[in-house]
């Protein structure tokens, strides 16, 4: 009797597996790159870097139409990004980010066309310069940390887009006693429009807190539109960052940008940006030539890029050019 027992047990799991190995799919694909920068402050001797990333996708629908996916990501040898997002039929897709997930509004922080990278993202990081040079600036985004809500809700106007994202309180209450787990007492809400309903255009508008109270309480906002029209991409991107009661901490961020697609292959492409501080007097400026080049899944890219007013400084060393190359390979 017991021996049957374990016949059928055995049978049954075996079933179940079977049954959950037909419903769902894992896959896995990645990245590797060979890199070289340099610019006027950076120190660093050897310019050439390495990036390496490996993803697994898991995904299964449901009996009830359900759509569930994992993601994890491990970059640089580390676990980076990971997420659990469940799609349901004429319901929209929720996704939790355990980590590496934007808010609605930082996720189209600055939309503008770009052969290669945003002209304030390419050089200039903390990393690359002395002690003592300013840290640069960059698009004025959202405030979402690790375990926030996304969801991207079903199209019920055609051409237009609605995203939602929800980051939670990060106060937490151990014996009665509160503490600060993360930087902000409460949850906020961030969400963002995108209407595509013109052939070639597409035009945003998103918003988001920081979840503070008071004077601590920052508010931003943002407006984009790209326009394609034939060889060319054409956008620009304005933000602009508010501190309740206060004005040390309200900044205004713009950025236009422009594409030329040469071929199917090779991309060109100028973009430039403006962070307006308000608590300095000098604006950072930033402007980027760059080239991409794709053939299977190879692509090299490159850029020159000048920056001005690094971080709102006026010192002349705060004044940098560089350039960035990147070789990286999909698979």
């Amino acid at each position: 009797m017991n021996n049957f027992k374990k016949i059928g047990l055995t049978a049954l799991a075996g079933s179940l597996i079977a049954t959950s190995a037909f419903a769902g799919s894992m896959s896995v694909g990645g990245s590797a790159g060979i890199g070289l920068s340099g610019s006027s402050n950076k120190t660093n001797a050897n310019g050439w870097s390495s990036g390496d990333s490996l993803t697994f996708t898991g995904s299964g629908e449901l009996d009830n139409g359900m759509m569930v996916t994992t993601y994890q990501e491990i970059d640089g040898g580390v676990l980076d990004d990971r997420y659990v997002s469940v799609e349901m039929d004429g319901l929209g897709k929720i996704t939790f980010n355990a980590h590496g997930g934007s808010s609605a509004m930082s996720a189209v922080d600055d939309t503008t066309p770009t052969a290669y990278g945003e002209s304030w993202d390419l050089i200039g990081s903390t990393a690359e310069t002395t002690a003592g040079l300013a840290s640069k600036e960059g698009a004025i985004g959202g405030f979402a940390t690790d375990n926030s809500f996304f969801y991207d809700m079903p199209e019920m106007v055609e051409g237009l887009d609605v995203n939602i994202s929800y980051t939670p309180s990060g106060t937490e209450t151990t014996n009665g006693t509160s503490t600060t787990k993360l930087a902000r007492p409460d949850g906020s809400v961030s969400w963002a429009l995108a209407y595509t309903g013109v052939e070639g255009l597409t035009v945003g508008y998103g918003v988001d807190d920081n979840g503070f109270n008071g004077t601590s309480k920052l508010e931003t906002e943002v407006m984009y539109a790209n326009y394609a029209f034939g060889s060319f991409t054409v956008g620009f991107t304005e933000s602009e960052q508010e501190q309740s009661g206060a004005t040390t901490s309200d900044d205004e961020f713009s950025a236009h940008g422009i594409t030329y697609q040469v071929s199917d292959d090779l991309t060109i492409g100028y973009n430039a940006s403006e962070r307006q501080f308000g608590d300095k007097s000098a604006d950072q400026e930033s402007k980027a030539l760059s080239v991409s080049y794709t053939s299977g899944g190879m692509t090299i890219a490159a850029a020159h890029v000048s920056m001005d007013n690094v971080g709102g400084s006026t010192a002349a060393v705060d004044d940098v050019d560089g350039y960035a190359i990147d070789i990286s390979f999909a698979f």
